[in-house]
């Protein structure tokens, strides 16, 4: 299948998701990697939490207006709603002894990563897992757009254009599960 790519930026398969993971060599790289994936944070907004992680709650990720100073955000602060699954990774993420490398270094480390799992890395950026996991939310829980849409910062207007018509298949539908499940 070709690569899904939107705005320059790639939407990964469950399955290619699976196998980058299997490929970071590092414990740490693969739980920073989990994390940013099942936030559906953006890249800085993981860096400013690393140093915060009383934004936790045990269940939702708080972040107040200083975790977010994106010029055009759409919401002043944001409860990043998480599964089972995405609690137990930033509990581990909330443990490690480092915080992310620089958004230059992970981009490389995305696409090296690809290489070795024999994926293509063309588009991939570290804007890869927060528009994979809003893809795979809008895909497997359309009904709930408006949680989603707040959890991730966005307007409806833009999670519709962006991220509604993936050419995901029902073949993808019980992969993305597992990742997924327990969200709402």
């Amino acid at each position: 299948m070709d690569a899904i790519i939107i705005e320059n930026t790639r939407v990964l398969r469950p399955n290619e998701v699976t196998a980058l993971i299997e490929h970071i060599p590092k414990r740490t790289h693969e739980i920073q990697f989990k994390a940013l994936l099942l936030t559906g944070m953006r890249y800085v907004e993981m860096q400013r939490f690393y140093d915060h992680p009383e934004w936790f709650d045990g269940k939702f990720i708080h972040l107040p207006e200083i975790a977010m100073k994106k010029a055009k955000r759409k919401q002043k602060e944001r409860w990043i709603r998480l599964n089972p699954l995405g609690r137990e990774i930033i509990r581990a993420f909330t443990g490690l002894e480092k915080n992310l490398p620089t958004w230059q270094t992970w981009g490389e480390n995305l696409r090296r990563w690809a290489v070795n799992a024999n994926l293509d890395p063309s588009a991939l950026s570290p804007k890869t897992t927060r528009k994979t996991w809003e893809s795979w939310l809008v895909f497997y829980y359309p009904q709930h757009l408006t949680h989603i849409v707040l959890s991730q910062g966005h307007t409806t207007l833009t999670s519709i254009q962006h991220y509604l018509n993936m050419p995901f298949t029902e073949g993808d539908k019980p992969a993305i599960r597992e990742f997924v499940e327990g969200w709402i």
